[in-house]
């Protein structure tokens, strides 16, 4: 903390006192009542705290992530707080979240996305390897019978099962050279097939 931010705490302070004394003078015989104001006003300021740095949180469950379909023409998916763009696929008839990432090359999915989609992970093989920022981990390749996103559906998909800890799957290069064009504007990523 440096000396300014240390001055300034003392003008506050020193403000703080100056109206609580003159609010206690003037309000000495009615003690009972302006302590309960006072709390209820402290009260107030701390929900209000709370909530402005409980926001993020808060708007991420509030606010759709899920991309918003306009005409059937496009896709578009809103950029969340966190700058990434997310997706909520059907892998197989399971609904699976994924994070977009045109630094992935594949399709890669969680072994707890796999297990949802159906796909036997004890029956995979896991002999491929992938660099992430996390290190190297060891892949497995699987197929899936249909890859739905919104409005277009595409059959007999590769996909890759990470073994390795991942926050969430990936929807890499692989899915997304798919589409005729891919565009970033205005806060949105536009997927047009």
């Amino acid at each position: 903390m440096t000396s300014y931010d240390t001055a300034y705490l003392l003008y506050l302070g020193l403000l703080l006192a100056a109206i609580g004394g003159s609010l206690i003078v003037a309000n000495r015989r009615r003690l009972g009542t302006l302590a309960r104001n006072a709390a209820l006003w402290a009260l107030i300021f701390i929900g209000a705290i709370a909530s402005y740095g409980l926001w993020s949180d808060i708007r991420q469950e509030i606010m759709p992530r899920q991309a918003i379909w306009t005409d059937g023409t496009r896709i578009e998916v809103p950029r969340a707080r966190d700058g990434h763009y997310y997706v909520t696929a059907l892998v197989d008839g399971a609904p699976i979240e994924f994070v977009i990432d045109t630094g992935a090359t594949a399709i890669v999915l969680t072994l707890e996305d796999a297990a949802r989609a159906g796909i036997d992970t004890s029956r995979l093989a896991f002999t491929g390897i992938a660099s992430t920022a996390n290190g190297t981990v060891r892949t497995a390749r699987a197929r899936v019978r249909e890859f739905t996103l919104g409005p277009v559906t595409h059959r007999n998909v590769w996909v890759r099962v990470s073994e390795g800890e991942m926050p969430g799957s990936l929807l890499g290069m692989s899915y997304l050279q798919r589409f005729s064009k891919i565009e970033i504007s205005g806060g949105r990523l536009i997927l047009t097939p």
